[in-house]
C-alpha cells in the first residue's frame, strides 16, 4: 500500500509526477506564516507551524486529492522588528514574487486549483490586494484564505472569554498551541502573563476551537477539488 505522504518534499519526483499524470492530484496547498515574536510565552514558530499542521490534516482528510508544499516560512513581520528579538521579516515584493514562483511551479507542472493557506496576520492585507493579479495572469483558481476564517463565530463566543479570534498569542492563538504543539508553551510565563486572555488559555479551548475550524474548512478545499468553489476575478 502506497504511503499516505501528503508533502510535496517527502515524495521522490516518480511519485509525484504520477500522482499529478494520473489525474487524482487537484489542489496545492501552500502554507504561509511568519517567523516572530509570539511575546514571551509561545515559541517563535507559531504562524506558519500552525499553517503548517493544519494544511497536512486536511490534506489527509481529502487524500490523495492534495499536495502540501514545502512552506514559506517567513512573512511579512516588519511591525514586530521593534522586538528583541522580533522577527525574519521579508518585505511584500519578496514575499508576493516567493508565492508567485511557487504557484507557477505547481501551474507548469499541470495543477489547476492553488489554497494559500495562511496562518499570520500580517501577510493578509498585502495578499488580499495581490492574489487578483495571480489569478488574472495565470488564469487558474487561486485561493488565498487565513485558517481562522473558518472558525464559526458562535465556536468563538462559546469557548474563548474574549471573543476574538485571532489575535496575536492572546487567548485564541495560545488555546491553539496548547493543544497542537504544547513543547512551544512556556506554561510558567503563561500563568503570570498580564493578559486575562492569556492565562484563560487552555488545550481543551484550543482542541474545540480546532475541531470547529478544521470541518468547514475540509469541505472548502473538497469544493475547490471538485469544482464547487471557484475564485471570482475582482477589480478592473
Amino acid at each position: 500500500m502506497e504511503p499516505r505522504i501528503v508533502r510535496l518534499e517527502q515524495l521522490t519526483r516518480k511519485e509525484a509526477w504520477e500522482r499529478i499524470q494520473s489525474g487524482v492530484v487537484k489542489l496545492a496547498v501552500i502554507p504561509t506564516g511568519s517567523i516572530e515574536q509570539h511575546l514571551t510565552h509561545l515559541a517563535m514558530i507559531h504562524d506558519i507551524q500552525s499553517a503548517c499542521m493544519v494544511a497536512e490534516d486536511v490534506a489527509e482528510r481529502v487524500y490523495p486529492s492534495a499536495l502540501v508544499a514545502v512552506p514559506i516560512n517567513a512573512g511579512i513581520s516588519e511591525h514586530h522588528m521593534e522586538f528583541r528579538f522580533g522577527s525574519i521579516t521579508m518585505k511584500p515584493p519578496a514575499f508576493q514574487a516567493a508565492l508567485w514562483d511557487a504557484c507557477d511551479s505547481f501551474i507548469r507542472h499541470g495543477i489547476e486549483n492553488i489554497l494559500i493557506l495562511n496562518g499570520h496576520g500580517g501577510n493578509i492585507a498585502p495578499m488580499e490586494g495581490s492574489v487578483n493579479q495571480y489569478r488574472r495572469y495565470f488564469q487558474k483558481n487561486i485561493h488565498f484564505r487565513s485558517y481562522w476564517d473558518f472558525v464559526p463565530k458562535e465556536a468563538a463566543n462559546r469557548w474563548l472569554d474574549t471573543k476574538s479570534v485571532p489575535g496575536h498569542a492572546q487567548e485564541y492563538e495560545t488555546s491553539m498551541a496548547l493543544y497542537m504543539f504544547p513543547e512551544n508553551a512556556r506554561m510558567d510565563e503563561i500563568a503570570h502573563s498580564d493578559d486575562a486572555g492569556v492565562r484563560a488559555a487552555t488545550a481543551e479551548k484550543g482542541e474545540a476551537l480546532y475541531n470547529a475550524m478544521i470541518e468547514p474548512l475540509t469541505e472548502f478545499v473538497k469544493a475547490i477539488i471538485d469544482g464547487r468553489e471557484q475564485a471570482e476575478l475582482t477589480g478592473l
